[in-house]
Formats: structure tokens, C-alpha cells, sequence
């Protein structure tokens, strides 16, 4: 018997862009989430929104979009809602957004407010979700923490970011952060530490904390797998001091992450973009959504509440 013509699949028609807006108009908006935003090839940057109108008209402006003066008539717009706001005004926006049945692109911690976390949790949960942990989606620490989280034995971690945008000799464009100067290390680069340690070492069991120079943290914590780690946190440390280092050593050896700022964090938030698209067309929820920014939130919660 013939065996028949096999006749050609009809191409498929390539996803339509997903429209997308931003709130937040500060300077990590302006450099990073505005310009990878507006160059990504699958998005369209619909408009901006901020607490200052005139920010956010200089800011569309540099974007080549449209300023919003509401929040909800840019919700309405859009298919995304990105953020690069407070994380406690995040928050509340992002639940209207999600709500209204958008999309979240999430910056780091999602709140700082247990109990506001869990709401956005809920609020979002028809709908997908990323949360922008920088060294998540960078290109070279990205597939490191994938083969640490592959590997097992894993006995101790150590995590250091010691920052220096609130010393006096910092050349950093974001020392004018209400949000950073009154949360301080532990909220905005403690998310970071947490989102390497927690993969590789497993969830948090038990929290200890220490307060070291100025808006030092030290935090000790216990994992699921039995393995502990440590984590030293700073905004004022000298910038000749600075630097970020996460070390992992168990039963195959010692794993150091590799060098993270060659490419800068505007490759690394376009990963984070690409990463927000594959979870909305597929439904398959992806490792930084909204609930591991909760636990993010909850484990610095009791940090915080230890200090005192």
C-alpha cells in the first residue's frame, strides 16, 4: 500500500506582543526596566505610570511612550503590569492589577508586609507571575545555581552583598531611596542572598539575626536539608569593602558563584521578561513567581522582628 502524501502543517501565526506597563518612574525604572522594556522584540511598551506625573512624562518621553496619570486607566491598557516601586506600593497596585486579570513583573521583595504579601498572593492567583531577582536571571548565575540546585550533599552556604550606596564615599545613583533608607540592608539585598541560598540549601526552618555596623545584618538560618547558612547584608559598607560573594560547600566540593555584573542587569531583567511571557502562554508557573516572593518576605519578616 502507498503510504500517502504527508501534507505540511500550516505555519503558526507568532505570538502577538503583550502589551505592557510600567509603574514606577525612579532611577532603577530609568535604567533598567524602562530600557530593556521598551527594546524587547515581544512586548510593547504601552505607557508609564508614576507617583510624580512629570517624572513619568520624562520618562515616556525617553521611552517613546505614553505617560498615564491613573493607575487604573494603564492597567486597563495592558496585558503586564511591571514595577519598579516601593515594595509596599508595589504591592497594592499589583493586587489591582492582578485582579483585573494582568500579569505581574514583580521587582524584589514583593512586599515587606507579611500579610500584604499573602493578599497580592491571593490576588494573584489566576494569573502569572515573575519576580525580578537579579541573579536569577543572569547569565552567568543563572546556570550556576541551576547545577548547585541539581547537585546534592550540600552541608554549609555563604552568602555576602555588601553594598555601599549609603556610605559617604558612594558613587551610587540610588542613596536618595526613602524605602532602603528606612528598611535598610535586610529588605533590599537580602531578598538577593535569600534567592540563591533557598534553591540550592532548601527552605528555611529557623532564622537568627545580628545586627552588625550602621544597617549591617547577620542572619544564620537552618534549611529543610538539614544544611545551614549565613548571610551578611550591608548598604553602608566602604566601597573599596563591597562586593558580592555566595559559596556553597557540601560532600562534592566547593561551589563559588562566578562573576555577575559583566553583562548588567538590563540583559538580566530581558531574561526576566522572556521568563514572565513563557509563563503566561504556557500556564506553567515559574520558580520566581509571587509565592517564593511571599516566602522571600516571610523568612526577612522574622529576621526583622528578631532585631527588634
Amino acid at each position: 500500500m502507498a503510504t500517502p502524501p504527508m501534507t505540511p502543517e500550516a505555519p503558526q501565526a507568532p505570538a502577538e506582543p503583550l502589551r505592557v506597563g510600567l509603574f514606577g518612574t525612579g532611577p532603577w525604572a530609568a535604567r533598567v526596566h524602562g530600557p530593556a522594556l521598551a527594546a524587547h522584540p515581544d512586548v510593547e511598551l504601552t505607557g508609564v505610570w508614576g507617583r510624580r506625573p512629570e517624572a513619568a512624562g520624562e520618562l515616556a518621553t525617553e521611552l517613546a511612550t505614553r505617560a498615564y496619570r491613573e493607575v487604573d486607566a494603564l492597567i486597563a491598557d495592558v496585558d503586564v503590569a511591571a514595577f519598579a516601586l516601593p515594595p509596599d506600593v508595589q504591592a497594592h497596585i499589583a493586587a489591582r492589577a492582578a485582579r483585573a486579570g494582568r500579569h505581574l513583573l514583580l521587582d524584589k521583595p514583593v512586599a515587606t508586609d507579611v500579610a500584604v504579601a499573602r493578599d497580592l498572593v491571593d490576588a494573584a492567583a489566576s494569573v502569572a507571575s515573575v519576580v525580578f531577582f537579579t541573579l536569577r536571571f543572569s547569565a552567568a548565575s543563572g546556570p550556576w545555581l541551576a547545577e548547585q540546585v541539581a547537585a546534592d550533599g550540600w552541608f554549609t552556604g555563604r552568602a555576602e552583598w555588601l553594598g555601599s550606596i549609603f556610605a559617604p564615599d558612594t558613587t551610587s545613583p540610588y542613596p536618595a531611596s526613602p524605602w532602603r533608607h528606612e528598611k535598610g540592608a535586610l529588605w533590599d539585598v537580602g531578598p538577593h542572598a535569600l534567592s540563591l541560598l533557598v534553591p540550592a540549601l532548601g527552605d528555611v526552618t529557623s532564622v537568627t539575626a545580628a545586627r552588625g555596623p550602621l544597617d549591617t545584618t547577620h542572619l544564620l538560618l537552618r534549611h529543610h536539608s538539614g544544611a545551614s547558612s549565613v548571610a551578611t547584608l550591608s548598604l553602608t559598607a566602604p566601597e573599596k569593602a563591597g562586593g558580592v560573594t555566595v559559596e556553597l560547600r557540601g560532600a562534592s566540593g566547593v561551589a563559588t558563584l562566578p562573576e555577575v555584573w559583566g553583562e548588567g542587569p538590563v540583559d538580566a531583567y530581558a531574561r526576566a521578561v522572556d521568563a514572565l511571557l513563557t509563563a503566561a502562554r504556557t500556564g506553567i508557573p515559574h520558580a520566581c513567581d509571587v509565592r517564593f516572593g511571599l516566602r522571600v518576605t516571610e523568612i526577612l519578616a522574622v529576621a526583622e522582628g528578631l532585631l527588634g
